[in-house]
């Protein structure tokens, strides 16, 4: 299954896979609203974005980077912000894949690590990552400020 470096001309594809992926989380956007924010980081190059696609080019799932530094470790670092994988391509590798993508990705741009975060009842995804080595934190905790009216917890 190919996996390549999203660009503008898969945002027709990557529009319905953030819509599902934002429903599992239960923030749905209209698609428009998903095209214009997909669209704004194609063309502003602030996050990296690789798409799976079956032997038959259609798109199996995504992955979503963003670059961040390390002030511990003084070093340039990526953010996995978002994973998801379509319901019938769960459980073929796809996942799997995405993830080794955005390590590659991460390594070949001198980073020294991958932070993500998870919903506490993503069981499915926490086996994946725990599987390919990422380590559960439990020296810090996660805060977030809401400063435009959204709810506590809506990233």
């Amino acid at each position: 299954m190919p996996i390549t470096a999203a660009t503008q001309t898969d945002l027709s594809d990557l529009v319905p896979l953030f819509a599902a992926y934002l429903r599992f989380y239960e923030v749905p956007r209209s698609a428009a609203d998903i095209s214009a924010f997909l669209g704004a980081r194609l063309a502003r190059g602030d996050a990296q974005l690789f798409i799976a696609r079956d032997e038959n080019a259609q798109a199996q799932g995504f992955v979503q980077l963003y670059p961040f530094h390390s002030s511990l470790a003084l070093r340039p670092a990526w953010l996995l912000s978002d994973l998801y994988v379509a319901e019938h391509a769960r459980r073929c590798g796809v996942g799997e894949a995405l993830m080794n993508a955005a390590r590659a990705h991460a390594e070949a741009h001198g980073a020294c690590g991958l932070q993500l975060e998870t919903a506490k009842t993503n069981l499915a995804g926490q086996r994946l990552y725990e599987r390919l080595g990422y380590i559960r934190d439990e020296q810090f905790f996660t805060y977030w400020l809401a400063l435009d009216g959204q709810p506590t917890g809506t990233l």
